[in-house]
């Protein structure tokens, strides 16, 4: 493993057992190569140096790589959802009536150019602009000497965060970025969320729930991609052909925190509205109960919901619901009738259409494909 993650490393184990399989701790702790290794398959992140990759192609062995940084390496992958998770983050910033976006990125990645593309499209399908903001190319980042970088990088975020209009709704494609946006915003007196909302990905910061802002983020399930990865080398080393194509494990959710939990739209009935929704999705409430909420008639209501937020107000609750359905899908063993019944569904019947309709998948389907428990 080029790249260490205990979540990946946890869904490999889990398989392994499973199988009677033997991992050498040599590779998996300490990235060393066992002298006179002669096992059957390799797992790899071929995305550190050469070395590595070297070694992995002169083995010759069946080999699943959950990396893209090498595309020349026509190996087997299974790759984390980069798309999906960015347009998870889309639409909770597009479900909370923001209007302008930036996404901000500090050094070049493969996986950071899927995240942006994916958000920056999503957004344009919605109607709205994005700027990207790319540190490495940057006309401050180009002057000489490394030794001030840090300073220089703060001092060009600062002048891009409090040039843009405000509230703005900012995607970083990691949490350290997203917190790079976080410390800017405080050293200038910026309100987050207020005047921006922060948003990363794959959480990896620790006690995030103890920061003073605590940063919202996506859930990569890394677990379940881990063992998707071993369940495909499996297939390999049994002499099954390669998919023509990388496998792509979806994130697991969004994780709401502080740093985003805003409604900036500019309609206080709407907005209200949003908040009902956010807190009493899984009770049987509708459109009508909506409109109640937010002091309109129902005909003014869908009309000005429509207006701020560009879809109707039926859909913006069908979303919600089905997103929780799927967060606990894939993070629960529980049966579908309790899953319909948490998501606001009054029947597994209206739930399993309404799945189906929104995925091309049944639930169940759903669970056994984006889960590390084939048998949940």
């Amino acid at each position: 493993m080029g790249w260490y993650d205990y979540r990946l490393q946890c869904g490999i184990e889990k398989y392994a057992q499973e199988h009677g399989w033997h991992l050498s701790p040599s590779v998996t702790r300490e990235r060393v190569i066992p002298w006179g290794w002669d096992g059957d398959g390799i797992l790899a992140w071929l995305a550190a140096g050469d070395d590595l990759a070297e070694f992995v192609v002169h083995a010759n062995k069946p080999t699943v790589d959950f990396s893209f940084r090498r595309p020349q390496l026509k190996f087997p992958r299974v790759l984390y959802d980069h798309a999906r998770s960015a347009e998870l983050v889309a639409e909770h910033f597009l479900s909370r009536g923001f209007t302008h976006f930036l996404y901000y990125e500090d050094f070049d990645n493969w996986s950071f150019e899927e995240r942006g593309q994916a958000f920056v499209e999503v957004l344009k399908r919605a109607g709205k602009q994005c700027q990207w903001l790319r540190w490495r190319q940057s006309s401050v980042n180009s002057v000489a000497g490394r030794y001030s970088e840090w300073k220089r990088k703060r001092k060009w975020l600062t002048a891009e965060l409090v040039r843009v209009p405000k509230p703005v709704a900012v995607f970083a494609p990691s949490d350290w970025m997203a917190m790079d946006i976080l410390e800017t915003c405080e050293s200038v007196a910026l309100a987050v969320p207020e005047q921006v909302a922060i948003v990363g990905a794959d959480n990896l910061l620790l006690a995030a729930d103890t920061m003073r802002t605590p940063i919202t983020t996506v859930d990569p399930n890394l677990e379940v991609m881990g063992y998707r990865g071993a369940e495909l080398l499996d297939q390999l080393m049994a002499g099954k052909p390669s998919p023509p194509e990388p496998i792509r494990v979806p994130p697991a959710g969004l994780i709401v925190r502080k740093s985003s939990d805003l409604f900036a739209v500019n309609h206080e009935g709407v907005a209200r509205s949003l908040r009902f929704v956010s807190k009493h999705y899984a009770e049987p409430i509708g459109v009508t109960d909506l409109a109640r909420v937010a002091g309109m008639s129902l005909r003014g209501f869908h009309q000005a919901f429509l207006e701020h937020l560009g879809r109707a107000p039926g859909s913006e609750l069908q979303r919600v619901r089905l997103e929780r359905a799927k967060q606990l899908l894939t993070s629960t063993t529980e049966k579908t009738e309790i899953v319909a019944g948490k998501s606001g569904y009054q029947s597994v019947n209206s739930f399993w259409v309404a799945f189906r309709k929104s995925t091309g998948m049944s639930p169940n389907q759903y669970r056994q494909k984006f889960t590390s428990d084939p048998h949940s």
